[in-house]
């Protein structure tokens, strides 16, 4: 397995073969020619919050969904279709942005997308219905899977294997704060404004991050190492991806362990708020304290890393949110507010530890085109997960129920997909 370049001493990036494909030509470079400028700490927190463009995006306005569905005449499901939207449309970005970083490299395709997210955003603000909003999300979603794509690109172009999954691990620093702070924010900002001011704050947002890119982002993928192959290289790329069944394991796995995140963060609101009747500002500190338990528990995965592989701590953290999905489903069953939230953060803990771990094996095998497979991951990822939010809110009102049954099946389906599909002969 491949190890990650060493901040001091000189050490091969990329050099596993491909399947199908021919050995990547190793590069060598020391920790601080790949990082540049950006490198150590700065980069670190840099790739962490163009990550949490996502759960910003995602979870800034979940404390306005009943303001929205008031204000915009809407129903639940119509509120949450705007989620849904958003995700798609970051799917759809992240697979045109990842082939575009393996041939223009990693900095020019996350600078146009950051500003794009930005002017969307400003567009949202002034969304008159909820069926227009929906659909500007859709391209706000796509603007903003560019820093989500370029940011793990990034990563593998500098680490592999235990490292690659280490610092994902780490990333988790950054991006697990991004759910802590967003419905905090959101609310903050609804103190102060309606809704439509969260989306103006998303837009400012996108504009601090594009001149911390513009200020700090290295190039990591020199001109030597970016593919030329134009389209017909790209879809060869995507060929080998979609050929490789261990590949779309590790994949599935991590999808479907965001479905049943999704699941829970589309339906959290409702289910807190209408269902069991905790205040906005009581769900924003369960919201976080769940959050916190991704960061504290990716952490502690960093640590594990020097004891166990990526994939028996992977298929651990996966068996015991399949518990923790059983705990929510009991609880939603009974009607009880305090286990469905005991075992909600240990659910959401364990995604601390699934995420780096799947991200890392799956990209370990594909260093060579490093944009594709992590756009063809985080694509399927979005499109998993936005199945969710509209299964959540066809399940209809009034119960914890629907959000539990979709949140118990994806983590069990996840484990499924770890055990078959990622195994490798």
């Amino acid at each position: 397995m491949a190890r990650a370049a060493h901040p001091t001493r000189p050490a091969p990036v990329a050099g596993r073969r491909g399947p199908g494909g021919p050995a990547a030509t190793p590069v060598y470079k020391t920790g601080a020619q790949a990082a540049g400028r950006g490198g150590g700490i700065g980069l670190l927190v840099l790739l962490g919050l163009l990550t949490a463009i996502g759960p910003f995006s995602l979870d800034t306005y979940l404390p306005a969904f009943p303001a929205m569905a008031d204000d915009l005449d809407a129903s639940q499901s119509q509120i949450q279709l705007s989620l849904t939207t958003c995700l798609i449309g970051m799917a759809a970005g992240q697979l045109v942005t990842g082939p575009l970083s393996d041939r223009w490299g990693r900095r020019r395709p996350v600078l146009i997308g950051l500003g794009a997210y930005a002017l969307l955003s400003l567009a949202c603000a002034v969304a008159p219905n909820a069926g227009l909003l929906a659909a500007v999300r859709f391209v706000q979603g796509f603007a903003g899977g560019t820093g989500v794509v370029v940011s793990r690109a990034v990563v593998r172009d500098l680490y592999a294997g235990r490292a690659a999954a280490k610092y994902f691990s780490r990333l988790t620093l950054v991006f697990g704060i991004a759910p802590v702070a967003a419905p905090s924010v959101g609310g903050l900002v609804l103190r102060f404004g309606s809704w439509r001011a969260v989306f103006v704050c998303l837009a400012v947002i996108g504009l601090l991050l594009a001149a911390a890119v513009a200020w700090r982002l290295p190039e990591t993928l020199p001109v030597e190492r970016r593919s030329s192959g134009g389209l017909a290289g790209t879809v060869r790329a995507m060929g080998s991806l979609l050929t490789d069944r261990v590949y779309l394991g590790y994949v599935l796995t991590q999808g479907l362990a965001f479905a049943a995140l999704f699941a829970y963060i589309s339906g959290s609101s409702f289910v807190f708020q209408d269902v069991f009747g905790v205040s906005g500002s009581t769900f924003g500190l369960i919201f976080g304290a769940n959050a916190l338990a991704l960061v504290a528990v990716g952490q502690a995965n960093a640590r594990l890393l020097d004891r166990f592989t990526p994939r028996v701590l992977l298929l651990a953290s996966l068996l015991v949110g399949v518990g923790a999905a059983v705990g929510v489903l009991g609880g939603a069953a009974a009607d009880s507010l305090w286990p469905v939230a005991v075992a909600l953060f240990v659910f959401v803990g364990t995604i601390g530890m699934v995420t780096p771990n799947s991200a890392a094996l799956a990209l370990d095998r594909h260093a060579t085109h490093a944009g594709t497979a992590a756009a063809l991951m985080g694509a399927l990822q979005s499109v998993i997960g936005a199945l969710a939010a509209p299964l959540v809110g066809l399940g209809g009102e009034g119960s914890a129920l629907p959000m539990a049954v979709v949140l118990a099946g994806a983590a069990a389906l996840s484990l499924v997909a770890a055990l078959t599909l990622a195994r490798s002969r």
